[in-house]
């Protein structure tokens, strides 16, 4: 009786604890368990090819996005480097070269002369737009050309890549803004602008390494200096210009068109193709405004008391239609001013400049330039300035540029001065 008594406690027994061990297998599934940890034991000692090239691939498709990414970025850095609004261009000029002034009379160029000088010039552009059409230009400029300055070595052998500064500083040379007014139109303003700035036509194509054969000529017509001044500007589609502004010496301080603020204003008028160009300004200047470049000493003398002069200038340049040929571009440059003052003042210029492109090499300049300087019809002494140079373009960022110059000037004591310059200008731009 115990005995069949134990066997139907069993049987029970069994019959209450299967249902729950079914359930149990269902939901643990313990062979899947099983499967799953044999199977991490295998993974973990045994390297899988497969996977390691997937996860390869991802990571070179992630690095492959990512150069995408900057490729897609490099014409807004090109375009721009530091701003969306802003580019920035410049360029380093390294000097080395002499002057002999026999016959100088001035103890400043007596100092300079036979000696050797170097020098360099850091120039920075700067274009900043804010609507696609108008530009906001500064240029930060410095330089230690003071043997290269017009005081310290005259007689016009003032270099065009020249530039003093103090102490070297950096300092804010140029700066003016620029918006279109209509198709054909633009207005200019600014607290440091020069005429020549401002003018619709070219007046020469000629690049000079002397300062005083910039412009066709750097005498009273185009003469100017870094001033507060405005101006505006026509351009039509067939070529012909016309512009006007004003530039007001000491604007800053002397307020602008007063009788103490020295005053230049300058109306030019010019057709030009792409083959040639001519032109012709008048520039009235008053209050005793003085500039030049391309003078002689008594040339220079319009200092008589509130005198005004007017200055007409007449330019035209015409150039090949294929470079690396005999023929080289003509730029021509003639220059007559007269001046309100008691006694003869009248001054006359010419420049002839000469440029043969890609006639050695490709890219290169070979430039000759003369002229007779801003001549008092009193001068005693006939000017004559001329420069030779030849630019050789050693790669699209660098420039190396020997030159000869010199001519004839009168000295203070009114004899004659015969002048030599040897110079190598060396450019880095970019």
């Amino acid at each position: 009786m115990k005995l069949f008594q134990q066997m139907l406690v069993a049987t029970a027994s069994i019959g209450l604890i299967s249902p729950f061990a079914a359930q149990a297998s269902d939901v643990l599934n313990l062979e899947g368990m099983n499967d799953y940890n044999r199977s991490k034991k295998s993974s973990s000692k045994r390297f899988d090819n497969k996977t390691f090239n997937n996860q390869v691939n991802e990571g070179l498709a992630t690095l492959k996005d990512s150069v995408d990414g900057l490729e897609a970025q490099q014409p807004f850095f090109d375009a721009g480097s530091f701003s969306d609004t802003t580019t920035l261009d410049g360029k380093a000029v390294f000097s080395v070269g002499s002057v002999d002034t026999e016959g100088a009379k001035d103890g400043v160029a007596e100092g300079y002369t036979g000696k050797l000088i170097t020098a360099y010039t850091y120039q920075m552009n700067l274009n900043t737009s804010f609507t696609g059409d108008d530009n906001l230009y500064v240029r930060l400029k410095a330089g230690n050309h003071d043997g290269w300055s017009d005081k310290k070595t005259p007689y016009n052998t003032y270099l065009s890549a020249a530039k003093g500064s103090p102490a070297e500083a950096v300092v804010v040379d140029k700066m003016w803004y620029t918006m279109p007014v209509g198709e054909k139109s633009t207005i200019w303003v600014g607290p440091k602008i020069e005429n020549y700035y401002m003018h619709g036509t070219t007046p020469s194509i000629y690049k000079p390494v002397l300062k005083a054969f910039t412009l066709g000529g750097n005498a009273a017509a185009y003469g100017a200096s870094t001033s507060p001044g405005a101006g505006w500007t026509y351009s039509a589609d067939n070529g012909f210009a016309l512009s006007s502004n004003f530039t007001s010496k000491d604007g800053h301080t002397k307020g602008m068109l007063t009788d103490e603020s020295a005053v230049s204003w300058a109306t030019q008028v010019g057709f030009t193709k792409p083959q040639y160009s001519v032109s012709a300004i008048v520039n009235m200047k008053y209050d005793d405004w003085e500039d030049s470049y391309f003078q002689t000493a008594d040339g220079k003398q319009r200092t008589f008391g509130d005198r005004n002069s007017t200055n007409i200038g007449l330019r035209g340049w015409w150039r090949p239609e294929n470079t690396g040929t005999a023929t080289p571009s003509v730029s021509l440059g003639f220059d007559t001013s007269e001046t309100d003052a008691p006694g003869n003042s009248n001054t006359t210029a010419y420049f002839v400049g000469l440029t043969w492109q890609d006639i050695i090499n490709a890219d290169d300049r070979i430039g000759v330039a003369f002229g007779q300087p801003q001549k008092h019809e009193d001068d005693t002494v006939d000017p004559f300035l001329y420069e030779v140079y030849y630019d050789y373009k050693v790669n699209d960022s660098v420039t190396v540029t020997p030159a000869i110059f010199g001519g004839t000037s009168k000295n203070g004591d009114g004899a004659e001065v015969d002048m030599t310059g040897y110079v190598v200008n060396t450019t880095f731009k970019f």
